[in-house]
C-alpha cells in the first residue's frame, strides 16, 4: 500500500487546506498505515496523554510546509506528488508554545480521568457512570467538588439518597483538577498503539535503563 502517491491536484489540496490546525487527535490508531503523528509543544511534551495528542499524516506533512513544525523523527514511508517527495512525519514539534488553559473543562471525560475511571465508591473500573455525592433532590450541584464516578451498581444502590443512609464511604474526596494534574494522569493510560520513534518523548522523565 505504501509508499503513498499523491497526483499534483492532492498535493495542492494538502497545502492549502484551512490553516486551523486540527484538534481530532487518534487515540487508537486502526493499523500503522494511518502514520499518525505524535505531536508536542513546544517544550517537547505531548499537547495530550490521554487522548495522546496525535495528527493524521495530512495535517503533520500540512503544518510541515507551513513552517508552523519542527520534524523530530520521521516513518520510512513517504508522500510524492510528481515533483516532490518528502518522509511522513512521526514526531513533530509546535514552533509555538501552546499555553495550558487556566482551568481544566468539567466534562464526563474529565471527571472519569480525575478519578482514575474507577468508582469512587467500591474501586471498580467497569460499566462507568458518575454520581452526585450529595443528591440533585437535596439540593446537591453538579460541580467537581459533588460528582464523581461510579459504577453503575453502586449509582444504583446509593440512588437519591446521603452517604451516610447507605453506608458508604468515598475513596478521596473529589475536587476539582488543574490541567497540569489530569495532564498527569493522562499519561497512566499509554494507548493501544505506541510507535517506536514517541516513547522517549511520552516517557521523557523515566529512568534510563543501565
Amino acid at each position: 500500500m505504501f509508499p503513498f502517491c499523491c497526483t499534483a491536484t492532492d498535493w495542492d489540496c494538502i497545502c492549502q487546506m484551512n490553516t486551523e490546525f486540527s484538534d481530532n487527535f487518534v487515540n487508537s490508531p486502526a493499523s500503522l498505515n494511518d502514520c499518525p503523528a505524535l505531536v508536542l509543544n513546544a517544550d517537547f511534551r505531548p499537547l495530550s496523554y490521554f487522548p495522546l495528542s496525535l495528527w493524521r499524516w495530512q495535517d503533520a506533512v500540512k503544518a510541515t510546509f507551513q513552517d508552523r513544525v519542527t520534524v523530530i523523527a520521521q516513518y520510512d514511508r513517504v508522500v510524492r506528488s510528481p515533483s516532490t517527495e518528502i518522509k511522513i512525519p512521526s514526531v513533530i514539534v509546535l514552533k509555538d508554545f501552546v499555553r495550558p488553559k487556566k482551568a481544566a473543562a468539567f466534562t464526563r471525560f474529565n471527571l472519569f480521568l480525575r478519578d482514575g475511571f474507577t468508582c469512587q465508591y467500591c474501586g471498580s473500573t467497569g460499566d462507568m457512570t458518575f454520581d452526585h455525592v450529595i443528591p440533585r433532590a437535596r439540593g446537591g450541584r453538579t460541580t467537581w467538588e459533588n460528582v464523581v464516578a461510579s459504577c453503575s451498581p453502586c449509582n444504583l444502590r446509593k440512588g437519591a439518597r446521603n452517604l451516610a443512609q447507605v453506608q458508604m464511604h468515598l475513596r478521596q474526596k473529589p475536587a476539582r483538577p488543574s490541567p497540569s494534574e489530569l495532564l498527569n494522569m493522562g499519561r497512566q493510560f499509554p494507548p493501544n498503539h505506541l510507535h517506536e520513534s514517541w516513547v522517549d518523548f511520552l516517557y521523557w522523565d523515566a529512568e534510563l535503563e543501565e
